[in-house]
């Protein structure tokens, strides 16, 4: 359905008024999401992934003592958690161990 000429007149003064608005041009000739941020992003979740990888792969044990450090809030509260799972793992190991001896598995 075409515009009445009334909204063609309207429509153009809207275009001329928005058109003469400096802020909002350079407002609207951005674009919302720069695409080098996205890229710096991509790049950097890529090497990350790069160094996990390598460090694995290099059997290093520093990455994790450094990624241990970085959050030494959470680590403090847990202490006495590691003795707990190790009894724990050590009970499953057992039960593991008698099950496959006894023939079960």
């Amino acid at each position: 359905m075409p515009l009445s000429e009334y909204e063609q007149r309207v429509l153009e003064q809207m275009e001329r008024d928005l058109g003469a608005d400096p802020k909002l041009n350079s407002a609207m000739s951005k674009r919302s999401r720069p695409r080098g941020r996205w890229t710096f992003a991509f790049i950097g979740i890529l090497a990350g992934l790069g160094v996990l990888i390598g460090a694995v792969i290099a059997q290093l044990t520093i990455v994790g003592v450094l990624a241990k450090n970085s959050t030494p809030a959470a680590a403090s509260p847990s202490a006495a958690k590691p003795a707990k799972r190790q009894g724990f793992m050590n009970r499953v190991e057992e039960r593991f161990e008698r099950r496959r001896d006894q023939g079960d598995f």
